[in-house]
């Protein structure tokens, strides 16, 4: 039986609440009074969570590739809870190297977490949602998919996939009441580079540069030696208050060096738009040009 006190508060739904953005937000979303559902593929992590705020929260076992997992996590939360208000897609992992040396498996593995995993969460809370006709759906992405950096095109493509579901799936539940939010975040000090990032070794010596200087930025911020900007509590708040708007944003940026590296990006798809402009407005087939034009003269 759901309790008055429960049904009063929004409902979270976080998906890896044992490392990365999910404690953070799991924990301040509990301290402003709302419920979690707290999930880890290891849910012992979060037990500590749970045993503060015992009346709201449920911490269920769910490894988002495990199709099983993921609906019985679903069927609990309900459950328990009766809704779900908010679903954060925050599980993921990266993996960095070359191309040309990143094994399929390494490749699969990296889209059944940041993607295949993330769909289907969405279509297994997606009913839910519409049925209730509310719900905001979050998933985390990266400000890396503006940025192309070497090393990290597996990482960056499995996010890039993320987002083009996310504009779509904005489009598709706006009537239905549930919003979308991707949200995409700077480097941020978690544990994320610890626990969730692999760097694939080159064997090939025109590479080892690259990787090398990846491997040792690694290292720098795994023994402290570069502190990174982002404050995981803070992008909790700023995650919290575009679920508390009225209008949310459909892309959160999160981080200083988030907002740079995107303005850096628009600015170079700009130049390269107007410097091609012409011989990309070429392409058309001719009475299809002299069409516009004469609609044009006659307005």
């Amino acid at each position: 039986m759901v309790t008055s006190s429960v049904q009063e508060t929004r409902v979270w739904f976080i998906t890896g609440c044992s490392s990365g953005f999910g404690r953070p937000l799991a924990e301040t979303a509990l301290e402003r009074g709302e419920t979690v559902v707290l999930t880890a593929r290891n849910p012992q992590q979060v037990e500590d969570l749970a045993a503060r705020f015992p009346d709201r929260t449920l911490a269920v076992q769910l490894d988002v590739t495990k199709p099983e997992e993921v609906r019985e996590a679903v069927k609990k939360a309900i459950a328990n809870f009766g809704r779900i208000d908010v679903l954060v897609n925050n599980a993921g992992c990266e993996v960095a190297g070359i191309l040309e040396e990143v094994s399929d498996e390494a490749v699969r593995r990296q889209f059944e977490t940041n993607f295949f995993g993330v769909l289907d969460i969405l279509r297994v809370v997606l009913p839910h949602m519409r049925q209730q006709r509310s719900g905001h759906i979050l998933n985390i992405s990266s400000a890396a998919c503006f940025e192309a950096s070497a090393g990290e095109g597996i990482y960056i493509s499995s996010k890039l996939a993320l987002e083009g579901i996310s504009g779509s799936l904005a489009n598709e539940v706006r009537h239905f009441g549930i919003k979308v939010t991707m949200v995409e975040p700077g480097v941020f000090r978690t544990d994320f580079f610890n626990k969730s990032h692999v760097l694939v070794d080159t064997k090939i010596d025109e590479y080892k540069p690259i990787v090398n200087d990846m491997s040792q930025w690694v290292r720098d911020v795994r023994d402290m030696k570069i502190k990174l900007p982002g404050d995981p509590r803070k992008a909790a708040l700023a995650m919290i208050k575009a679920v508390d708007s009225d209008n949310p944003p459909l892309r959160l940026a999160l981080g200083a060096d988030a907002v740079e590296i995107i303005d850096a990006a628009l600015e170079f798809i700009k130049g390269g738009l107007d410097a091609w402009r012409e011989v990309s407005l070429s392409t058309d087939f001719d009475e299809v040009v002299a069409d516009k034009t004469q609609v044009a003269t006659l307005g």
